[in-house]
Formats: C-alpha cells, sequence, structure tokens
C-alpha cells in the first residue's frame, strides 16, 4: 500500500496494490496488519456503512463528538466522487481549512480521516457507491454539522452548486464559526 501525506495532520491518501490481468484485478482493501503499520492508525474500525447517489448529489458536511467522534476510511465502490473534509481541530495549524480528492472505482484509492473533521462529498459520476469504515459507533446525540456551502470556507465541491441534490438536514447545517464541534 502506498501511503500518500497530506498538508493536514493526520490526513492521509491510500493506494492499494491492484494485480491485474487479462481476468481482471484483484487488491486488498483492507487488511488490518499491513493498515496499521502503513499508517500508525490507533484505532479499530466497528462499523461500516454504505450509500449509493446520483450525480449532483452532495452529502456533508458531517462530524460526530466526543465520546464518539469517528475516524474513517472512505472509498468509492463504482463510480467517481470528490470527498472534502474541514479541519475542526481548534489547535491544528489547518483549522478552518478544507481538503478534497477523488475518489472512484478507477483510481481505488481510500480516504484516511482522523476523528476531528467534519466529512462530505459529491458525486462525480451518473452514479456512485461509497463504502466507509468507521472507528465508533455513529450517536444522533453526538452528531454535528457545518454548512457545505458557508462562504467562509469557499469550498469547491467540483459540481454546480445550482444544480446540486442536496438534503434538508444538510441545508440547516450551521455555519463553520457557529458549529457544536468539541475538538
Amino acid at each position: 500500500m502506498n501511503v500518500v501525506t497530506t498538508p493536514f495532520e493526520g490526513l492521509l491518501i491510500l493506494e492499494p496494490k491492484v494485480f491485474g490481468d487479462e481476468r481482471g484485478y484483484f487488491f486488498e482493501s483492507f487488511n488490518e496488519k499491513v493498515f496499521t503499520a502503513a499508517t500508525g492508525f490507533p484505532h479499530r474500525f466497528v462499523q461500516d456503512n454504505q450509500a449509493r447517489s446520483s450525480r449532483n448529489v452532495l452529502r456533508g458536511l458531517h462530524y460526530q463528538n466526543e465520546p464518539v467522534a469517528q475516524s474513517k476510511l472512505i472509498r468509492c465502490l463504482q463510480g467517481c466522487i470528490w470527498d472534502v473534509v474541514v479541519d475542526l481541530r481548534r489547535d491544528s495549524s489547518t483549522y478552518g481549512q478544507w481538503y478534497g480528492v477523488e475518489l472512484s472505482d478507477e483510481n481505488k484509492r481510500q480516504f484516511l480521516i482522523p476523528r476531528g473533521f467534519a466529512h462530505g462529498y459529491s458525486v462525480l459520476s451518473e452514479t456512485a457507491e461509497v463504502f466507509y469504515k468507521c472507528d465508533n459507533f455513529y450517536s444522533k446525540e453526538q452528531e454535528g454539522g457545518v454548512l457545505y456551502n458557508d462562504p467562509a470556507l469557499q469550498i469547491d465541491w467540483k459540481i454546480n452548486l445550482n444544480e446540486a441534490i442536496v438534503s434538508e438536514k444538510d441545508i440547516m447545517q450551521p455555519l463553520m464559526k457557529d458549529c457544536n464541534s468539541q475538538f
């Protein structure tokens, strides 16, 4: 596995070794030993989630506060997404900044997002299936969010926001300066 660092502490892009021939391809999407050795990630994953969406769907930006904050390992099984995080860690040099990466069934990249980030994505292909592991269980009481189009963040979602399909919940999220993040 190739590990690509980002300017954000702990935020990593993982590129698996893919073995292909005339029959197709094979790769290990997750191996705890290899993953831990390569990333130094200190937690175990306890929950898997999968979502299917169509072009221009925008999901996010979501996070979980302590005591159930979540790290996530995101990958796109089918199609292509633009995966985005916002650093909510107040003591971080990248606090309040965003980072994005394209994840697709073709590049097979995975995005390791540590606790303390809000997360979301937009769908760039006709449809996309997204699969992600979490290191803590979801809790409605501890969920939080940041408005996806907060003018202070200036996130480039790689889609026309006038055509974005966004849930009522995500439209109602607070601005970054007003969110209830406890990081």
